[in-house]
């Protein structure tokens, strides 16, 4: 279930918050103590709430959208060396997408910060769409006045769980670098693959081989070949680690059916 979004205008009658305390409750949730204030201003208002149309966050979630895309590239060239381009755009867009966006703004408490017009608030039929705007419109005043070292620290804090959530889901057909990328960031180790034993004529064989971190040997997989094979025991370990069922079996004839 969505968090609820809790939106107020800025005029104080709605629950006593007016534009000074928003700008300082959002500066709070940031971390981060804004140079020119009036760049936080434009960010948090949207446009039933300016004077006049380039008064409102638009621009700033143009520029926004844009910064947050090219952090998230960066992270995840960076990260994730083994991915692909299909694979890292696969998880880019689900890690940039409004659904995100708007969870993670919500959840750090954006909307109790946005200053809107009187009747967004009367009308709940507004776009869900407008808490993930305001993220990148913040995204983007935090730029203007603190540079790239303000904003990517926190993007990598915020978004961590989307990403996490993104490599497990989107880049499902590469097991074998999600489970480095985990057993390096929570083992301090990376995965070896051991041959268990190998069955079959030479031209039909299959390979029994399990991932080993550390001292800690995983549950085996078959694969007709040895790529496949790893991939499936990387799996496993996986599974293993998150407590879920074994996707993959050691059994031949189980895997064979």
């Amino acid at each position: 279930m969505s968090p609820a979004i809790h939106l107020v205008d800025g005029t104080g009658e709605i629950d006593g918050t007016d534009q000074d305390s928003k700008l300082a409750l959002c500066q709070q949730i940031l971390g981060y103590q804004f140079k020119d204030p009036t760049l936080l201003l434009s960010a948090l208002t949207h446009a039933s709430g300016a004077v006049h149309r380039l008064a409102s966050n638009e621009r700033l979630e143009f520029l926004g959208d844009a910064i947050l895309g090219l952090t998230v590239c960066l992270w995840l060239f960076e990260e994730y060396p083994e991915y692909n381009e299909g694979d890292l755009t696969k998880i880019k867009s689900a890690v940039v997408s409004r659904r995100s966006c708007g969870k993670v703004a919500i959840e750090l408490g954006f909307d109790r910060c946005l200053i809107v017009g009187r009747g967004v608030t009367r009308n709940r039929s507004y776009p869900r769409s407008l808490v993930s705007d305001v993220f990148e419109s913040v995204i983007a005043a935090m730029y203007l006045d603190g540079g790239d070292e303000v904003v990517r620290p926190r993007l990598k804090v915020w978004l961590a769980d989307e990403v996490r959530h993104a490599v497990e889901s989107q880049g499902s057909n590469n097991f074998k670098s999600t489970l480095q990328q985990y057993a390096q960031r929570e083992l301090a180790s990376t995965p070896v693959y051991r041959l268990v034993r190998d069955a079959g004529p030479d031209h039909r064989k299959s390979f029994l081989i399990t991932a080993v971190i550390a001292d800690r040997q995983f549950a085996a997989a078959w694969g007709s070949n040895k790529k496949d094979a790893e991939q499936h025991a990387a799996a496993n370990a996986l599974a293993e680690l998150h407590g879920d069922p074994l996707p993959f079996s050691s059994d031949l004839e189980e895997t064979a059916k």
